[in-house]
């Protein structure tokens, strides 16, 4: 009798994981070969660059709209249409024609993975909210490895020669069989009740307008988090390479250390999270982050910014995980409508914030625009009990 008590939840658990890896593996599959689809199309720097800016695109619209319909057809169908629709969008992103057809072909891909995304976060609410503790910076763990996994294999077929065009079906077909078989047991439609409000005479639930302003704090959360993301990812190495005189190689460690940083801590951080609390745990994270990124800038030597990335990815680790699942439990919120808003607000920062560090850097030189992302993390700090008013 126990083992058939527990064993729904271990099943749901090991095949929302699978989502979030899945969806690691999707978006990334592609990146390593970026340089042949740009060869090929005899695409200059500023025509790729438009092209690139349609996923973020993509994401940022779809997103508006996956509550409405994770609420007409469920968390466990919408995880799974866009998660088969992001395989198949891998086509046509090997067999683009022209910059039109890839600008049109990754507003596809960001779409579909947009969904994706809000889709299987509410269903990694739901697989939480079965085990009564936290669970989704786990999740977001194996999605970091998904990513992982996806670059060295894509660069593995690169240094192979394998042509784009064959390379990105197969993965499709592979990827859509693991997102098959893999996720089989996600959770059905009862798992979207929405979190029951408590009467307003108790005190204990905001009124509507309180959990919109809720729901707009967690955003602003998301979104000082993924823009430090963005520029640890778009300008990391730039600095080392350009304003600390590194080599090629050295340049990528500042990223990598961050990437690896933020995985460790994700995988790490439920634990953490249970013991300690979320608004806690947010909170030293943002200290952590915002002062080792000040003194990797500060000290202007390559191993001190190495440092100091990687320790911004570790500080930002759980913001992310955290701040999904409390947008999930909003009292009186679906929690695929919380995820979605807050996703729409935080998401603009991976869309806007890079280029906002790029237009500051004219001004005042890139080390004082990484400034940027110190002064938001340090934001969360203020922010961070949001976590806990939703969540409760």
């Amino acid at each position: 009798m126990v083992t058939e008590e527990i064993a729904p939840p271990v099943r749901a658990r090991v095949a929302v994981t699978v989502a979030f890896t899945v969806h690691g593996l999707i978006g990334v599959t592609w990146v390593p070969r970026i340089p042949q689809i740009k060869e090929n199309l005899g695409l200059g720097e500023g025509a790729m660059g438009v092209a690139l800016l349609g996923a973020p695109v993509g994401v940022a619209i779809a997103v508006r709209f996956t509550g409405s319909l994770v609420a007409r057809l469920g968390s466990r169908t919408t995880t799974l249409l866009g998660g088969f629709a992001g395989a198949l969008s891998l086509i046509p992103l090997g067999l683009a024609w022209n910059l039109g057809a890839l600008l049109f072909a990754l507003l596809l891909f960001g779409a579909a993975l947009g969904v994706m995304d809000v889709a299987m976060n509410a269903q990694g609410v739901a697989v939480e909210r079965d085990y009564g503790r936290p669970l989704m910076s786990g999740m977001h763990g194996w999605f970091s490895i998904g990513t992982l996994v996806a670059a060295l294999v894509g660069s593995a077929a690169a240094h192979a020669h394998v042509p784009v065009a064959a390379h990105l079906p197969a993965a499709t077909v592979v990827l859509a069989v693991v997102l098959l078989v893999g996720c089989r047991n996600l959770l059905d439609r009862s798992a979207d009740l929405v979190p029951e409000a408590p009467p307003a005479s108790t005190g204990g639930d905001p009124p509507g307008p309180g959990r919109r302003w809720l729901l707009l704090t967690l955003g602003i959360i998301g979104l000082c988090s993924f823009v430090g993301e963005g520029a640890m990812a778009d300008w990391s190495a730039i600095y080392l390479r350009e304003n600390l005189g590194t080599g090629p190689g050295t340049a990528g460690l500042g990223f990598a250390g961050c990437a690896v940083a933020m995985t460790v801590g994700r995988l790490t951080g439920d634990r953490v999270v249970a013991r300690f609390g979320p608004v806690r745990v947010m909170r030293a994270g943002s200290l952590l982050a915002a002062g080792g990124l000040a003194f990797g800038l500060a000290a202007r030597d390559p191993v001190a910014a190495v440092a100091g990335f990687t320790l911004f990815g570790l500080g930002v680790a759980v913001v992310a995980p955290v701040t999904f699942s409390a947008a999930g439990n909003v009292p009186g919120v679906p929690a695929a409508t919380g995820i979605s808003r807050v996703t729409a607000i935080g998401y603009g920062g991976l869309l806007g914030g890079p280029p906002v560090i790029g237009f500051v850097a004219q001004g005042v030189g890139l080390g004082w625009a990484l400034a940027v992302p110190v002064a938001l993390v340090g934001l969360i700090f203020l922010l961070a009990p949001a976590a806990a008013t939703a969540g409760g």
